[in-house]
């Protein structure tokens, strides 16, 4: 990846992780405020970090912003395949962030997430409740509540969610043979009303990233383990009453497809054991592209000591 103008005043870092035998890294971007607040922003499918650049330059007043690759996407790579994708799964996606933070030396961080990274950054805040300081998801309900809504409606909608977690190397195959058409469909869709929202820096860089064979394997891995380990750790983490123990921030787009489906608020309210607020910004899925300033202004009215 090599650094643009659009990115000034931001950092590119490589965190080893990993042991010696299996060596890798997290790649990401640091900036802004050198001494202020720690703000990590975590992006969704089928993107990287870059899709919080417009967001990123409106907060870097107030914040030190760090924005990783989740493993497995951007410049990040995964580690090997394991029987129930393990390696993919939101809990060691979460395990990366917090290994991060402790490698730049934060220790206590506002956190937010878009996407599959909002599902991380939910991991985040139930495996390591002593760290987040507030948490904010965007455009998501819980995975184990969209999970038990399936029906036919919610099927078609989500789609991606049941062709992706066939075993390998189905879909692999069929989205690599038109990767880039896959990729501008997904980019322009969910009420996004084509690619308009995304700068074209931005989007050379998820065409760069996605259309890889590993990048594409990695991508289908994540939903893998979102619909297998990761659904076994919120079921034991609720029959023990495990919720979120910060505030919590909620934002879900008018013009998506979330809330045809669930009450978002609701939802994360019924998961979280601290206050919780949020609206529906007129939007599709990809909020903090389509609207940069009013999912800046909302973070930092919310994200506060």
């Amino acid at each position: 990846m090599t650094d643009t103008p659009w990115f000034d005043g931001f950092e590119r870092r490589e965190i080893p992780l990993g042991t010696a035998g299996a060596p890798r890294h997290v790649t990401l971007r640091v900036g802004g405020l050198a001494q202020g607040p720690v703000l990590v922003l975590l992006h969704g499918f089928p993107q990287t970090h870059v899709m919080w650049q417009r967001v990123a330059q409106r907060l870097r007043g107030a914040y030190r912003i760090v924005m990783p690759d989740l493993r497995g996407y951007g410049d990040s790579p995964a580690p090997a395949d394991a029987p129930r994708h393990e390696q993919a799964s939101k809990r060691a996606m979460a395990s990366d962030v917090v290994a991060v933070l402790d490698a730049l030396g934060v220790d206590r961080f506002f956190l937010c997430g878009h996407d599959r990274g909002a599902r991380v950054a939910h991991r985040v805040a139930l495996d390591f409740p002593q760290r987040v300081r507030k948490l904010g998801v965007i455009d998501i309900a819980p995975t184990l509540d969209m999970y038990a809504r399936t029906d036919m409606d919610f099927a078609r909608a989500y789609y991606h969610w049941f062709h992706l977690i066939q075993p390998a190397p189905l879909p692999e195959t069929m989205i690599g043979g038109a990767a880039l058409a896959y990729l501008h469909a997904k980019l322009g869709g969910w009420g996004a009303g084509g690619l308009g929202h995304i700068e074209p820096e931005a989007l050379a860089e998820y065409e760069r990233c996605f259309c890889r064979p590993d990048a594409i394997h990695s991508a289908c891995e994540d939903y893998r383990a979102s619909a297998d380990i990761d659904l076994e750790h919120d079921r034991l983490g609720r029959e023990r009453g495990e919720t979120i123990a910060c505030d919590t921030l909620v934002l879900w787009g008018a013009k998506g497809v979330v809330q045809r489906f669930f009450d978002p608020l609701a939802l994360w309210q019924a998961r979280c054991a601290a206050s919780i607020s949020g609206q529906a910004l007129p939007a599709g899925h990809f909020i903090p592209e389509e609207l940069p300033t009013e999912t800046a202004a909302a973070l930092a009215g919310f994200m506060r000591p």
